[in-house]
């Protein structure tokens, strides 16, 4: 569970994407990744205290729909959902090209079906397929950061053959806020995006022989790891390499491994990039069957979904999520830059969407509680109501930044359809169910 909490936040986002912002923010990209990072953590607080409090099948959908109404948790599970369906789709893709380089007379569109065909296999057998395959996921990427900090550690402090060290690229190309405080405040909204994933640890939960504890230990554990691992790596990074290097925002762990002279930097770090993706394909086939899952449970999709196969795995609702996939695969091979941007574009908001949605959940759940079952509060959120209130505040600047920001206000206005189209969905549904 542990694993399977810090897997889902360590994508390839950190690997490849992490580049991206370093490039547009400089050396203060750290403070954007610290910033995002706290308010994942708080999110991801408050979704611990409703799930050790009141756990439930299809976590957060359930804690939506009976604080905030049916309407409210139709829209969530429904989003969270499309969300992950076509991030199976992204995935794929980019694990084909990925393989690709090593097999470049592959067809994309082949390499990306096979790499979804034999993930979806694995969850087609049981939950514990889907553990096992993320545990060994999880495990090489932790191990691959591990490297990474030590390596870098070494060449900061002097200790590395040849190194300069110390930490003058912080401030030596502009300064440390070279594109100003606005740039910084602006690539939170990214870096919020790198970092969904962990809430996949509470639908996990279900499955799970201990899920009180289970959940409760890892959302503990993201605190520190997180920090860590993404704000700590991105240090390294502007650390050793200047943030106006071009290589930076292609893939900056392999820019790093590089100036240290690792032997097959670029390689090597293409396989653990490769390992990512899998580990992203991998938690978003099985979280958006068990989303589906759950709604069907809430009378919110079609009963036919619930069935189970063996090993007790709702098989059905795995290949309705394949389907979409592998439809938006064929997308991306026939209409890359129409079809599957406007996919790409449609999804962008969705997730911050559903973690507004969870804070406010809490803030009502939280008072229930209070009132009725003060004794299931056995982890609480930080600093309530205080604190909670903030959160929903800054995840509601940083949604409304989207639509302001040139980057992502395509992103933000095709996320509010989708939200539309859902939400136009469930008054068909409640005009012909009465």
């Amino acid at each position: 569970m542990n694993l399977i909490a810090l897997g889902g936040v360590i994508g390839a986002g950190l690997f490849v994407g992490s580049g991206v912002v370093v490039r547009q923010t400089g050396p203060a990209a750290v403070l954007s990744f610290l910033a995002a990072g706290v308010l994942t953590v708080l999110i991801m607080r408050m979704l611990a205290e409703m799930t050790v409090a009141r756990p439930a099948l299809g976590s957060f959908y359930a804690h939506v729909r009976e604080t905030l109404g049916p309407r409210a948790g139709f829209a969530v599970g429904w989003l969270y959902w499309y969300f992950f369906v076509i991030v199976v789709a992204v995935e794929a893709v980019a694990g084909g090209r990925i393989v690709r380089l090593w097999l470049p007379g592959a067809p994309l569109w082949a390499v990306s079906l096979v790499l979804m065909a034999l993930l979806t296999a694995t969850n087609m057998v049981s939950a514990r397929s889907f553990g096992e395959f993320e545990y060994w996921f999880s495990s090489v990427k932790v191990l691959a950061i591990v490297v990474f900090l030590f390596l870098g550690a070494l060449y900061v402090l002097g200790l590395w053959p040849d190194a300069a060290g110390g930490f003058g690229h912080l401030t030596a190309h502009g300064g440390f806020a070279p594109e100003g405080v606005g740039a910084v405040l602006a690539a939170v909204v990214p870096c919020v995006g790198f970092f969904t994933g962990a809430e996949i640890v509470t639908i996990a939960a279900a499955e799970s022989t201990e899920p009180e504890r289970a959940v409760a230990a890892a959302i503990r554990s993201i605190v520190l790891r997180v920090v860590a691992f993404y704000v700590l790596s991105i240090l390294l990074v502007v650390t050793v390499v200047p943030w106006t290097d071009e290589a930076v925002e292609v893939s900056p762990y392999a820019a790093v491994l590089e100036r240290l002279d690792v032997p097959a930097a670029a390689t090597v770090m293409n396989a653990v990039v490769l390992v990512a993706v899998l580990s992203c394909l991998n938690s978003a086939l099985y979280t958006s069957s068990r989303m589906l899952f759950a709604l069907t449970r809430g009378g919110d999709a079609p009963r036919g979904f619930t069935r189970l196969g063996r090993g007790g795995v709702p098989r059905r609702a795995i290949l309705a999520g394949t389907s979409v996939g592998y439809a938006s695969v064929v997308a991306a091979w026939i209409s890359p830059d129409v079809v599957f941007q406007f996919l790409i574009d449609s999804y962008g908001a969705v997730a911050l969407f559903v973690y507004l949605a969870i804070a406010l959940a809490h803030l009502r759940m939280r008072r229930v509680l209070e009132r009725t079952a003060p004794e299931r509060l056995t982890l609480r959120m930080w600093g309530f109501p205080w604190l909670s209130r903030l959160t929903v505040a800054a995840m509601t600047a940083v949604i409304g930044a989207m639509a302001f920001l040139p980057d992502s206000r395509a992103q933000f206005w095709l996320s509010l359809l989708t939200v539309a189209v859902v939400l136009g969905a469930y008054e068909v549904r409640r005009r012909r169910t009465g």
